[in-house]
Parts: structure tokens; sequence; C-alpha cells
């Protein structure tokens, strides 16, 4: 049994957590405490919407755990969570990522006034704009008559540059 100072082995993992990887739901194999039965879901949800389950006295994200649950070994990288739905922890929705991977299938801030991500409203002129960072820059795309078509020039760059990790909403 692993102590609070020794790493989580998958087999430990698999020990004592049984994982649905097509609902992306942990299950507790055996009875560790009064509320931890075997068969009752596993963990709790933070304030950000992932999950997260303490084994032998440390937390865990679930997303990770469900990573090395399938492929034997913990993440080398980030986890990204392709839908953006932090608590959707099919294998199918998970992916190893940079953290500017992940950081670019971010959704739209909640600061955002515009609705659109990548598109801001420029006083001085009175129009529209949109940027896209890559490479830890922002490139400035235009001015545009309208959000909608600011936008577009977003979307279209976003998909260029960040690829499969592109998000515009």
């Amino acid at each position: 049994m692993a102590g609070k100072g020794e790493v989580l082995t998958v087999e430990r993992l698999r020990a004592v957590l049984d994982y649905d990887p097509a609902s992306g739901v942990f299950r507790w194999r055996v009875d560790t405490g009064k509320k931890r039965l075997a068969g009752t879901v596993a963990g709790c949800s933070t304030k950000t919407g992932h999950a997260v389950i303490g084994i032998d006295g440390r937390l865990y994200l679930a997303h990770r755990l469900a990573w090395m649950w399938v492929n034997g070994q913990w993440p080398a990288e980030e986890i990204d969570h392709r839908n953006g739905d932090p608590s959707d922890n099919r294998i199918t929705n998970l992916r190893e990522a940079s953290h500017a991977q992940n950081m670019r299938n971010s959704s739209i801030r909640s600061h955002n006034t515009t609705g659109f991500k990548g598109v801001h409203f420029y006083k001085r002129t009175g129009a529209w704009t949109a940027k896209v960072t890559a490479g830890g820059r922002q490139h400035f795309l235009g001015y545009f008559r309208s959000a909608q078509d600011a936008h577009a020039a977003y979307v279209a760059a976003a998909v260029r540059v960040h690829g499969e990790f592109h998000r515009v909403r």
C-alpha cells in the first residue's frame, strides 16, 4: 500500500479504482472508508468543474488518473479536454497537450463583452478588431465593420495556427 509520500503506481490505481472509458466515471473497487464503498462513484468536483479523487491521502485530478489507467503511465504533459468540459473524463475526450495547446482550447473569457473570442471593439476608430495569439505573440488580423466579420477572421486564423486545438467560442 502506497504511503502519503510515495508515487501512485498504475498497479495501485487499478487495485483501488475501476474506470469506465466510455463514461469517464471512476468507481471504488474496494471499501476505503465509511463513504468510499466498493461500487460507489469516486471523487468530487472542484470549483472549476474538474473531478478530483483522493487515494492514499493525496488528491489527484481524475482526468490524469484516467490517462494513467488507460495508458499505463502518468501523462508527460497536461491533459486537455477536447470538448472543453472539465467534468467529461471519457478517454476519447482526453489528449496530452502542452500548456500552450491547452490554453488554445480554452473557452471565451468571462470578462469578454463582445461575445466573440478574439474580437475587440476599438473605440478610437469605431471598428472591430481581431487578434490571434500564436508563438507567444498576438497577431493583429485587421479592422472590420462588424463583430461577426472580425470573428470570421479570427476563426480562419485560429484554425490555421492552432490546428486541432483551436476553439472559437
